[in-house]
């Protein structure tokens, strides 16, 4: 097993590589393939569902460590805006102060994918609102994650404890991960006679932004609505740079995560920091929701569907 660290590997690969800009889910994959003896162990962790869910943890690693790779090589840049972020080595450039954000230049190659987004895309992500997001979100997570996801709208609730009786209550989208879909029938049948877990369930909190005003309010609102699930995030299109920190802190006392949104190309959408997975649903809090919401008695309705079937009807999902 090599004795160099992921931070160091980056920097190895940008070095080797001199002057291309590459995305974290690039940077990723190659320093996994080439140092495959080294991810061994970590790929085993039973919270990665599968090979994307790990590959996914290495992302928001790299996404996590901008200062620490730093540390190693002044000649490391990154671009924030305009999204996806990018990295790249310099070795005739050095700014340790900090790291500017560079324009992509006229003459660089773009994928025939970044070519159709660049011509069709006529989004203003300056004028979207919070519920022209939803969709965004939701093409991200069932293109990129394998979610199966609904919309859940809060005026569809009876509101039957009064005025403010349900505050922080609902979720924005809720998801199901039906890990067990590619398993042997063998396997299947083992895990739900063992009360094993063959499902996993999401849920998401939207934001326009997070910025000093509104972070802590945002994040423990997606704290009370998330309890129930096996995994909650906080979702945004943009996350001010003096609130970060306090995400991290926030995110490391309670579990949530947060993927920041690209509405003109959501698969490029980042996860900042991975939600820390429970290993149970709460029911008695998804009870307290189903009574409550009919949206969300639909959802789980379909997953219930899918723990007595094992089929999934595309037609039911990711409607919003």
């Amino acid at each position: 097993m090599s004795k160099i660290s992921q931070n160091q590997k980056i920097v190895n690969f940008l070095q080797s590589n001199p002057l291309k800009r590459f995305g974290a889910r690039e940077i990723a994959q190659a320093i996994v393939n080439q140092y495959p003896e080294d991810y061994q162990e970590k790929r085993k962790n039973p919270r990665f569902a599968d090979e994307r869910d790990f590959l996914q943890q290495v992302v928001a690693e790299i996404g996590g460590r901008k200062e620490e790779i730093l540390r190693i090589s002044s000649h490391i840049f990154w671009q924030d805006k305009p999204r996806p972020r990018v990295y790249w080595y310099d070795k005739n450039a050095t700014q340790p102060q900090k790291i500017p954000v560079a324009p992509i230049q006229e003459t660089e190659e773009l994928s025939e994918k970044e070519e159709l987004v660049e011509s069709s895309s006529s989004l203003d992500s300056t004028t979207l609102t919070e519920q022209q997001l939803y969709p965004l979100l939701v093409e991200y997570l069932k293109t990129e994650l394998n979610l199966f996801c609904q919309r859940i709208d809060e005026k569809r609730s009876k509101n039957q404890r009064g005025n403010g009786g349900n505050q922080w209550l609902h979720p924005d989208i809720v998801a199901m991960q039906p890990v067990d879909r590619e398993w042997n029938e063998l396997v299947r049948t083992c895990v739900q006679r063992g009360g094993g877990q063959s499902v996993r369930l999401w849920s998401f909190e939207v934001k326009k932004e997070l910025n000093s005003s509104n972070v802590r309010m945002s994040f423990f609102q997606a704290v009370s609505n998330s309890s129930w699930a096996n995994e909650g995030y906080l979702i945004a299109m943009s996350v001010a740079n003096n609130v970060e920190q306090e995400l991290r802190m926030l995110s490391a006392l309670h579990g949530i995560g947060v993927i920041l949104l690209t509405p003109e190309n959501p698969s490029e959408s980042e996860i900042l920091l991975p939600a820390i997975a429970r290993p149970e649903i709460d029911w008695q809090s998804v009870n307290r929701i189903v009574v409550e919401n009919e949206d969300f008695k639909d959802f789980v309705e379909l997953v219930s569907t899918y723990y007595q079937t094992g089929r999934i009807r595309g037609k039911d999902w990711n409607r919003v």
